[in-house]
């Protein structure tokens, strides 16, 4: 285990050099960015709206709120270590947290403004951010892609692996507790979550970043009709993924607004596991609430559907095993993470 906690740490570490090299400057630019409402049309709406540090960088609303009280059709994800994320986005449909930051900021339902030009005339009338921008990106100045790189350089810095599974791994045997040891054994095997929330040496997120039909999407009042939402897809070859994730009739098509390929009908990306006690509601909708309720969507088989993923089945764990597995998923809550949440006040609207 120590071995294995090495190597992890190794991978992370590494992985995060490449962001030294990034100017100090350039990320506090990127933070001030982040919690600015005067990005939003309205002035009522930043990035921290949405991804709250005082709720591990999720929201406590089922999903997305934004300008004007808009909602939107899916939860929010927790950006802490999404720079390791393989794709972003419970469609996966962009690959950059540069990707990621510019379409919020141009999205109706988001922050809702117009067009770049608007952003670029917002930002210039602002003396402090007409500066900054000269001084940090010389030659373009203020640019959605500018705006894009200095927020996502702020994002990579959101790390997090010190967990006490973490010392645990280390070889800390008090690190954890019995019943979080057995939820661990239980994780593992008779449950064998850790094939979609994989963790390994080279993997320590705890998901393989891959799409999956749990069946939540059965909940949602356009499932009925999904079939044909999705000829129509393929039908308009040229339809734009990130518009139609917003759209409520065609949101619950999942993966498949990416692809187009039957094997992702309402498939949704694999959520990293830490740091998830204090990242509810859960699932791509935001429609459970809690964690044991959670095991116990699993432990039912999720909800079958004509495009459930065969990984889905009953897995018959009684309530000690459902309770020590609720356990284990506690021990993956960083303690920064947590003091964090314990002492920044909520972000208002």
């Amino acid at each position: 285990m120590k071995y294995l906690f090495v190597v992890l740490v190794v991978v992370l570490i590494g992985a995060t050099a490449g962001a030294q090299k990034v100017s100090k400057d350039k990320i506090a630019l990127g933070k001030t960015l982040f919690f600015d409402k005067r990005l939003s049309a309205d002035g009522t709406t930043s990035c921290a709206s949405c991804h709250d540090p005082a709720t591990a960088f999720t929201s406590k609303d089922a999903v997305a709120v934004g300008i004007m009280g808009r909602s939107g059709t899916r939860n929010v994800p927790t950006i802490i270590n999404a720079k390791f994320s393989a794709s972003l986005f419970w469609d996966g449909r962009v690959r950059t947290l540069e990707e990621q930051v510019r379409q919020p900021l141009l999205n109706a339902t988001e922050m809702g403004l117009e067009s770049e030009a608007e952003l670029v005339k917002r930002l210039s009338s602002i003396p402090e951010y007409a500066q900054q921008f000269r001084r940090i990106f010389p030659k373009t100045g203020i640019t959605l892609d500018n705006v894009a790189a200095a927020i996502a350089a702020y994002e990579r810095t959101l790390v997090s692996i010190d967990s006490p599974f973490d010392r645990f791994i280390k070889g800390d045997k008090n690190a954890i507790s019995e019943n979080q040891k057995a939820g661990w054994g239980v994780f593992r095997e008779k449950a064998k979550c850790i094939e979609c929330h994989l963790f390994t040496a080279s993997s320590p997120l705890f998901t393989d970043f891959n799409f999956y039909n749990t069946g939540t999407v059965v909940n949602n009042p356009k499932f009925a009709n999904v079939v044909q939402r999705a000829a129509e897809i393929k039908a308009r070859k040229s339809a734009d993924a990130g518009s139609l994730a917003h759209d409520p009739d065609f949101s619950v098509l999942g993966r498949f607004l990416v692809t187009h390929d039957e094997k992702d009908m309402c498939a949704f990306k694999t959520p990293t596991l830490r740091n998830i006690e204090l990242t509810g509601p859960y699932m791509h909708d935001g429609s459970i609430k809690t964690l044991l309720d959670v095991v116990r969507f699993y432990n039912e088989g999720g909800r079958k559907n004509p495009h459930l993923h065969a990984r889905m089945h009953p897995l018959n764990l009684n309530e000690k095993e459902i309770n020590d597995l609720v356990e284990f998923l506690r021990s993956l809550t960083s303690d920064d993470i947590l003091r964090q949440v314990q002492s920044t006040k909520p972000q208002s609207r």
